[in-house]
């Protein structure tokens, strides 16, 4: 594969900074005031004296404004051609991959006030999250820059905390394609509909006496369970969706701290919990059609719903257009030399080591043995229903079964459970935490830190 940085190089070099005029910081903010909200003479007149002033830490602020002018995009762009001496780039989009690829352009001080104060006019709410204090660039995880609103308010994707659950006897609105995230713990089974979590994308609840969040970021096609119980804290973390995007993944937020959190590898990137340490741990979950769901647990409950907020639950309606495009909603640069941006993976991290497995290699209920790291695993899928789940196997070489609810192991078969598989004679492997998601959301943050199987 190519390295991030070996991929990243290509876009473009960035000249040495200029020796700067004197131009006082409150010089700066009316300008940038200029651009984001008055006409357009004002909009030109802060474009004629920025050119003059000019400099590579202006360049991301001009980025910003070009998302929110687009009626007057063309000089903007024009400068930022000229100050990074750039061409070909045509829009925001463009101007958001050429600022990922340039970690080094670090902007004006002026940025974060800029930036802060246009988000509240957006919601006043957002300034739990943008604090001064953890705004500094030492303080944070991830570039300040780089991060993006989602259109959204926050809360505008609500979360669902404890929400009912209903007999499977009783969801008689549920398709038998329609897929679930389904999770078993200590015999609780439970199913949460892709359509309902959708609109979402979040839900805190105790699954088998363990209290969880399903972080669902449906830009990126991932859910993730977290366990939210942590051995220095009384009470779990509750999780909700701030409103706010890292290179095209939602930035979820715990309600006690108002941190941010990156929603992919479950740790906080700004706000008062950025140096505890914490990293979330993952709990087996898997997607799967509801008719197969049912098929191995009639006993199931399943979302409602009557979850407090009108939505169209409708089977196919949440975010039909995105997941039947091969398009990215938000920018981030995405290495397609293996697989396309939006191709599905499974991927399991595990004791300091990661893979991902395409999930076109499970057609037809596939069982691969393979290893992560050092820890030898086997896997069990199928394509269509986005359905993978892995277990340890202590280095024993698995077959497919009579059903998709056993294995075999030479004359022996092993019972397909979803926590353990299970020997004849007594023996368990425990499952092992993994999830489905977009390639590009996989690569973007695993990269070169993970395997690929070839198959």
């Amino acid at each position: 594969m190519l390295s991030r940085r070996r991929m990243l190089s290509g876009l473009g070099g960035v000249a040495a900074a200029p020796i700067l005029p004197a131009f006082a910081a409150t010089d700066l903010d009316a300008c940038f005031d200029a651009l984001l909200y008055l006409g357009e003479k004002a909009h030109l007149d802060a474009i004629e004296k920025l050119r003059k002033r000019g400099g590579l830490d202006l360049v991301p602020g001009l980025i910003f404004a070009l998302r929110f002018t687009r009626q007057w995009d063309g000089p903007i762009l024009e400068l930022l051609g000229e100050l990074t001496g750039e061409t070909g780039r045509k829009n925001w989009h463009d101007w958001m991959l050429w600022q990922e690829a340039h970690p080094e352009v670090i902007p004006h001080q002026s940025y974060t006030k800029l930036k802060r104060e246009f988000f509240f006019r957006i919601d006043p709410n957002f300034d739990v999250f943008l604090n001064a204090e953890y705004l500094d660039r030492s303080k944070m995880k991830i570039r300040f820059e780089e991060i993006t609103w989602g259109g959204v308010r926050k809360d505008g994707i609500p979360s669902l905390n404890n929400p009912e659950l209903i007999p499977a006897a009783d969801a008689d609105f549920m398709l038998g394609h329609d897929l679930v995230f389904g999770v078993v713990i200590e015999g609780d089974v439970r199913a949460y509909p892709l359509r309902i979590m959708g609109w979402h994308e979040m839900f805190n609840d105790t699954i088998g006496g363990v209290p969880l969040a399903l972080a669902y970021c449906t830009l990126c096609g991932a859910g993730i369970l977290f366990e939210t119980q942590l051995p220095d804290r009384p009470k779990p973390l509750v999780f909700g969706s701030s409103g706010f995007l890292y290179r095209s993944n939602k930035l979820m937020f715990d309600r006690g701290t108002h941190s941010l959190w990156n929603q992919f590898t479950g740790e906080p990137v700004m706000g008062p919990l950025v140096d505890s340490g914490i990293k979330l741990q993952q709990r087996p979950v898997v997607i799967e059609p509801w008719i197969r769901w049912i098929e191995r647990h009639p006993e199931t409950k399943v979302l409602s719903l009557n979850t407090g907020h009108e939505r169209d639950y409708g089977s196919g309606v949440v975010y039909e257009k995105y997941f039947a495009s091969p398009k990215l909603m938000f920018p981030t640069i995405v290495d397609q030399t293996r697989l396309k941006q939006k191709d599905y993976v499974f991927g399991i991290r595990t004791f300091g080591a990661a893979k991902a497995w395409p999930v076109t290699a499970f057609e037809g209920g596939r069982v691969i043995n393979d290893q992560v790291g050092t820890l030898q695993v086997v896997l069990i899928g199928d394509r269509l229903g986005r359905t993978v789940r892995a277990y340890e196997s202590g280095g024993t070489i698995f077959g497919p079964g009579d059903t998709p609810k056993t294995l075999r192991q030479g004359i022996d078969t092993w019972k397909v459970t979803e926590e353990f598989l299970e020997g004849p004679n007594g023996q368990r492997f425990p499952r092992v935490a993994g999830h489905i998601a977009y390639w590009f959301a996989w690569d973007g943050y695993l990269g070169a830190r993970s395997e690929f199987y070839e198959g």
